[in-house]
């Protein structure tokens, strides 16, 4: 078969870094539908992009779409003739429709019942035909954040477009998107390589890139920037602070990386170093300096130039006039906020609003104060006064001027405020640590302190939203819920704390007083299933999935031990006695449906095998009982397991369902019994 290639290149002015990974995904799903759809295979797809242009190849697709058997279903065969057998108007039109005659018209079996259609042999196009149609589609789907319109035009797009190469075996395919018309030129570099080259295919295109200032491939110029800044950190004595996420950001602002060294006076070493990272890479996305130990700041940043400068000392000296003002800014802000006591910040609270409905963040403030003491007299009361300290201060900061400059250090400067007026190192650490983790699977507070906080921050957070009606859809959460309840189970399964998780909630309510606006029963119900939801997609992801729904089905509220009972029956599902336990719980569970409420009484007994069953069982539920106690989930599994065979023999010897009530109901009731003791691990009828 005859495959050529596709190239598309879409020239336009600078598109917005963070506008452009999510527009390279998309338009390789929206290619691969596209092409799914005309019949058209490929033999691969690559998306590369820059600043000024997002670039598609396609490898090895048909010059010609292969033929196709297609069949159109049309009206039910009573509504499409009469009494007679004539054929109605519906038929007539239907057959119309596809230009045939009724009597090429067959009938068909489907789901609904019996309908007439008819098969038409469709053959195959040009890809070259199709692609034409095709490429204009896909420009215009490719999602942005924002996008606009320019001059009088009907076609939206994140920025201008300027050109379009559209090339399919070296041929142009042409179409026109707004007022640029498809071609086979592209252009260099903005400033450095400002005029049009010819292009061929993608290997061509990639040596005349070079020759004109460009790297299409945004993974190399990542890889020329890590290389770029680790060399420049280490002449100037220290090591480059790791930031992958702004190599990301920096890669898709330049199209021909120059990482560049500059300085700042050591005087600005005085401002926090957090706010010094965050000043150089939120406003200027500068790369970040360290001795080599890591620890210590130094008076150092890189910066990623887009031009090849003739004389680079004065593009750098014109980034250090820049820094130096932001940083100026920054130590007014510091020098200012230390006027003002953190106590006095607090109550400054009173009159920010932190939700129309909740209250103040003062209120707030004080509602999981009382939740995080609850918290540390439950887990560890030594801590209660330095808990109930950090919580009161925890959101003094957000009133500073540092932070409303910088959100980014919100907890951070409440940290630094703290030390500097000489509160407890662990206090202080705590105000820092209480807003983690910042994202799933990010830095967990390492104090309980700070855990404590953190936990009763999130859990009024989830609490008041929800009792006001400000639950997540799936389009949107505004108020990060879904993370700040990801946040809590990870900070319980990462200290193992023994907490009642409904009980906690409960309190949390309690608290919401008159700002409860739902059904108590209602959102406390909600809440459970939220958290349930969030931790089986975590627990899914370490342990298999009918596992984690097993043990979380009989029993959700103790997350901590939850997570070991998960762990010991993953385990155990390793042994060879596993399946067979299972199998034979399975049955147990089919015979007895919703169980017996009912005394054994061993009296009623005909058959040794119940006997010994009731023997085995009673031996069981003793030892399981003090493993539960200490809870010893693989001693108790193991428990089970030496029932199996009493079970397997009461199953071959015994008839459950016998004819006499009495006798029916009591091994009814003994089966009862070993089920529900099975139920306190896990229901294992969901176990595949």
């Amino acid at each position: 078969m005859d495959t050529k290639e596709l190239f598309l290149e879409i020239g336009s002015e600078e598109i917005p870094a963070g506008f452009i990974p999510r527009a390279m995904a998309e338009m390789e799903s929206i290619m691969r539908k596209e092409l799914s759809a005309l019949r058209l295979s490929f033999g691969g797809m690559r998306t590369m992009a820059t600043p000024r242009r997002l670039i598609l190849i396609v490898r090895d697709i048909p010059v010609m779409q292969p033929d196709a058997e297609i069949t159109a279903t049309g009206p039910s065969t009573k509504t499409a003739f009469d009494a007679e057998g004539r054929p109605t108007k519906a038929a007539e039109g239907f057959a119309r429709g596809h230009g045939v005659d009724v009597s090429e018209l067959k009938s068909v079996i489907t789901e609904k019942g019996e309908y007439l259609a008819v098969t038409k042999r469709e053959k195959g196009r040009p890809a070259a035909g199709l692609l034409q149609e095709l490429l204009p589609r896909l420009i215009s789907s490719i999602p942005f954040r924002k996008s606009m319109r320019w001059g009088k035009l009907d076609v939206r797009f994140a920025r201008p477009v300027h050109w379009i190469v559209a090339l399919f075996g070296g041929d142009v395919v042409p179409f026109s998107f707004g007022n640029v018309e498809s071609g086979s030129s592209s252009r260099g570099h903005r400033f450095m390589a400002d005029r049009e080259f010819t292009v061929k295919d993608f290997s061509g295109y990639l040596e005349k890139c070079v020759r004109h200032f460009v790297i299409p491939d945004h993974e190399e110029r990542k890889k020329i920037i890590r290389s770029g800044t680790e060399e420049l950190a280490a002449k100037a004595g220290g090591v480059l602070i790791p930031d992958e996420e702004l190599v990301e950001q920096v890669a898709f602002l330049v199209e021909y990386p120059i990482c560049l060294f500059g300085a700042f006076p050591e005087e600005f070493l005085k401002v926090p170093k957090e706010v010094l990272i965050t000043s150089m890479k939120s406003h200027q996305r500068y790369f970040s300096l360290a001795d080599r130990e890591g620890g210590r700041l130094l008076p150092g940043f890189i910066t990623v130039s887009n031009t090849a400068a003739e004389d680079i000392s004065v593009v750098v000296r014109g980034n250090e006039r820049v820094l130096r003002a932001r940083l100026s800014d920054a130590r007014f802000f510091f020098d200012e906020d230390l006027k003002t006591r953190m106590d006095d910040r607090v109550l400054m609270l009173k009159r920010v609003v932190y939700q129309q409905k909740l209250g103040t963040s003062y209120e707030k403030m004080e509602r999981f104060r009382t939740l995080a003491e609850e918290l540390a007299d439950a887990l560890n009361p030594a801590l209660r006064g330095k808990t109930s300290r950090a919580a009161w201060l925890c959101k003094g900061d957000l009133v500073s001027g540092m932070v409303g400059e910088f959100p980014e250090v919100q907890g951070i400067m409440g940290r630094e405020y703290a030390l500097a007026e000489g509160e407890a190192p662990d206090v202080a650490d705590a105000i820092a640590e209480h807003y983690l983790p910042l994202q799933a699977g990010g830095e967990l507070p390492a104090s309980d302190i700070g855990a404590f906080v953190s936990i009763a921050d999130k859990l009024d957070t989830l609490a008041g939203c929800f009792a006001v009606g400000l639950v997540p859809t799936g389009a949107a959460d505004p108020y990060a819920l879904r993370r700040a309840a990801i946040g809590i189970i990870s900070i319980i399964l990462d200290k193992g704390y023994r907490i009642s998780l409904s009980r906690f909630i409960s309190r949390a309510l309690d608290l919401l007083g008159g700002k409860l606006l739902r059904g108590r029963g209602e959102v406390a119900s909600e809440l459970i299933e939220f958290f349930r939801a969030r931790f089986v997609n975590l627990a899914g992801g370490e342990f298999p999935g009918d596992i984690v729904d097993a043990a979380v089905a009989a029993g959700f509220d103790d997350l901590a031990d939850l997570r070991d009972r998960i762990a010991a029956l993953a385990s155990f599902r390793e042994e060879p006695e596993f399946e067979p336990l299972t199998v034979a719980f399975k049955r147990v569970g089919n015979i007895i449906k919703g169980g017996v409420d009912a005394e054994i009484d061993p009296s009623l007994f005909t058959d040794q095998a119940e006997t010994e069953l009731y023997r085995a069982f009673s031996e069981a539920k003793k030892n399981f009982a003090e493993m539960a106690e200490k809870r010893d989930w693989k001693g108790m599994l193991a428990e089970m397991a030496s029932l199996r065979a009493p079970v397997d023999n009461f199953f071959d010897k015994v008839m459950v369902m016998a004819e006499n009530e009495r006798i029916r109901r009591n091994r009814l009731a003994l089966l009862t019994g070993i089920a529900r003791m099975f139920g306190m691990v896990a229901d294992f009828s969901r176990i595949a």
